[in-house]
Order: structure tokens, then C-alpha cells, then sequence
């Protein structure tokens, strides 16, 4: 598992994803995105992790995690997958959150 300093950075940065947006995993930790997954494995209920979808918009928990976003308002394609151009909450230049 992660440090306790670098997964709080992620907790934190999925806590910070306002409602209506998402984020990729690669967003939160570019160097280490299935650390990021591995975190959301065992988050607290407070973290909104469904807001955090693969990196082509592709949600990982299927129907929860779709009516999770669709609650949410965030818009989904014909196909499930997020559309990352509506929903996907941008990033400084040259930054990340991990």
C-alpha cells in the first residue's frame, strides 16, 4: 500500500472533485495510476470515488459507478463511458495531484 502521506494526497484530490466532474487516475498519480486504484480499494465512505474513471472515460464499477455519476450529472456516452471533454476536470499545466 501507499504511504499514508501519498494516500492522503490522493484522498484528498478525489475529495476535491466537485460534483458534476471527474478525473483519471493517471490525473491523481501520473507515475503510479493503479495506486491510485488500489487507495479508492479501501477508501473511507466519504470519498466520492466514483468521480475517478479510467483514462478513455471507461468506469471500473460498471452500473454503480455509472447511476453513482449520473446522480452527480455528469454525462455519459451511448457506450458508458464518461464524456471526458464535458466531465473531466483540467488540471494546471505540468501538474498532478499525487
Amino acid at each position: 500500500m501507499a504511504d499514508d502521506a501519498r494516500a492522503r494526497r490522493i484522498l484528498d484530490g478525489v475529495r476535491a472533485i466537485p460534483e458534476g466532474f471527474v478525473r483519471t487516475y493517471g490525473d491523481l498519480d501520473p507515475a503510479a495510476p493503479r495506486l491510485v486504484g488500489r487507495v479508492l480499494a479501501g477508501c473511507p465512505a466519504d470519498v466520492p470515488w466514483h468521480r475517478v474513471v479510467r483514462a478513455d472515460g471507461a468506469l471500473t464499477q460498471a452500473d454503480r459507478q455509472a447511476a453513482l455519476l449520473r446522480a452527480d450529472g455528469v454525462p455519459l456516452t451511448a457506450v458508458g463511458r464518461v464524456d471526458l471533454a464535458a466531465a473531466r476536470l483540467p488540471l494546471p499545466p505540468g501538474e498532478h495531484l499525487g
